[in-house]
């Protein structure tokens, strides 16, 4: 019999923070650490946060203090920013700020770095007036947090002197091929979001993989694929769950951001053909269904991708079902 490809197979957790309709933000924080526990006890490697700004449904802006907040309530899963988006930051801030959290968390902190600003341009101009030239520069902007982060930066007039020779594994994010060329330079990790942006996945991975540069941090390549992913005990009410997700997307879509809203049970009531075909693509790696439904799906993406490493995220409005979710998929593996 061949094995499946899930066979202990590494899973990880990205946590944007959501809001739910009727939900403080003080709730919100707290279901994230009960997660991070969860996601620590069930065996996930990682439990990461995204970085969004000016949106009423997500409370992860200050990412690296809500790091902090989840590694110091948890025990051993590492913790890191999926990501944090470079454009709005000084990169001397950014090493400082990591070089802290692994002092306080010691091989257990991971800097993921995205190119885009995570969030919409008005607002993106009120985080950092210069930030189309800090995005065209964010080749540069990661070499000098790699400086920072160096043991070896005598001479020079500016340290990052908490950063220096911390052990703070980078990855790069994308979701285009861009980030691809990038990663593949650099011999970094990878991270592609095709949770939302699955358009030019098969293409970025492909660019990455054959144009790896063995020499540097990474000796070869290693590729996570965000996903969404809804586990229930049965098909019917994972795809009743799912509706959430559904109306998240379309929110984004049509621009009209809300906290995220309880499930529904006809989506067809709520959006329009033109809203479905949209977020129905942005959804192509979505994994709705019972455990035998997820484990052939996934099984069925592994095998096509080759990826390395599963990162998922759960857009389910109630927090007890959200955990159950995570826990379904950890059984498979």
């Amino acid at each position: 019999m061949n094995e499946s490809p899930l066979n202990n197979f590494p899973l990880s957790v990205l946590d944007l923070v959501p809001i739910s309709e009727g939900a403080t933000v003080s709730e919100s924080l707290a279901n994230s650490v009960s997660l991070a526990q969860h996601a620590e006890g069930l065996g996930y490697q990682r439990f990461w946060l995204a970085e969004h700004h000016n949106m009423p449904n997500i409370a992860s802006a200050a990412t690296t203090l809500l790091m902090g907040h989840i590694a110091g309530n948890t025990q051993k899963i590492r913790v890191g920013s999926g990501g944090v988006m470079l454009p709005n930051h000084s990169p001397l801030i950014v090493a400082e700020q990591f070089g802290t959290l692994a002092h306080l968390y010691p091989n257990r902190i991971d800097m993921g770095l995205g190119r885009a600003p995570g969030t919409d341009p008005m607002t993106a101009q009120a985080i950092r007036s210069d930030r189309m030239t800090a995005a065209q520069h964010f080749p540069y902007e990661i070499e000098k947090i790699e400086k920072f982060l160096s043991d070896d930066n005598g001479g020079v007039q500016v340290r990052a002197y908490i950063a220096e020779g911390v052990s703070v594994p980078m990855y790069i994010l994308g979701s285009s091929t861009d980030s691809a060329y990038l990663a593949a330079a650099k011999g970094l990790p990878y991270v592609f979001a095709s949770h939302f942006a699955p358009a030019q996945f098969m293409d970025a991975i492909e660019i990455y993989r054959k144009n790896f540069n063995s020499s540097g941090a990474t000796k070869t390549p290693y590729v996570m694929a965000c996903v969404n992913v809804i586990a229930a005990d049965t098909n019917e009410h994972a795809q009743y769950l799912s509706t959430t997700l559904k109306q998240v997307f379309m929110s984004i879509i049509t621009g009209n951001l809300r906290k995220m809203p309880p499930p529904v049970e006809n989506m067809d009531a709520l959006w329009s053909p033109y809203h479905a075909e949209a977020a129905n693509k942005m959804l192509t790696y979505s994994f709705i269904g019972d455990k035998p439904t997820i484990k052939t799906q996934l099984e069925e993406f592994i095998a096509k991708t080759n990826i390395d490493e599963l990162m998922v995220v759960s857009h389910i409005y109630d927090h007890q079902e959200r955990l159950k979710s995570y826990q379904l998929l950890a059984e498979l593996v």
